[in-house]
């Protein structure tokens, strides 16, 4: 049910079009939150349809013209409500994980440089994220928006962390291994 609040918390920030969400979520909510263009598009008409958005009146209707949508008092109301939901974390589900419990049981031949592969792009993240640190967020960004924004990518940068920290120790348990 997250993905209509992902748009909600969007459109609440600054309406958009359907073609603008994407995009922001390409830019921003996508690092932690994915969906695709089509399943943001759907999920705009269920929205609409539900009465918690709608799409706002365009200057000089014309046919394909992009709609932009807003947030309705029921959009912003369903949204609260979710916020104060009480909700059990999630478990933890990389294939990651599991390719490497199930080369216990096979062998890891050729293992470690998947693993290689993914320090790589948890590095890259990793620097991605502290990138978008420094220029989103300097010190004089601080009302209470910017510093819960913030949080969510300090999670995402910690996240990162843990993932290259992890894959480092991984590694070096495969180099006292030996070959696979």
């Amino acid at each position: 049910m997250s993905l209509p609040h992902a748009i909600l918390t969007a459109l609440l920030e600054k309406p958009s079009s359907g073609l603008e969400l994407t995009r922001r979520f390409d830019r921003s909510i996508g690092y932690f939150w994915s969906a695709t263009h089509q399943q943001i598009y759907r999920e705009l008409g269920k929205l609409e349809q539900a009465g918690r958005i709608r799409s706002l009146p365009s200057a000089a209707p014309a046919r394909g013209q992009k709609k932009e949508y807003e947030v309705l008092a029921a959009g912003r109301a369903e949204l609260s409500d979710w916020v104060r939901r009480s909700e059990e974390p999630k478990p933890t589900r990389d294939a990651l994980l599991l390719r490497l419990r199930a080369a216990a049981v096979v062998g890891t031949e050729g293992f470690a440089d998947e693993l290689r592969r993914h320090l790589s792009l948890h590095r890259a993240q990793l620097d991605e994220y502290l990138a978008m640190e420094e220029r989103q967020f300097p010190p004089e960004r601080d009302t209470e928006a910017d510093r819960l924004r913030h949080l969510v990518l300090r999670g995402g940068i910690e996240l990162e962390r843990f993932w290259t920290g992890w894959l480092t120790e991984a590694l070096a348990e495969f180099e006292r291994l030996g070959p696979g």
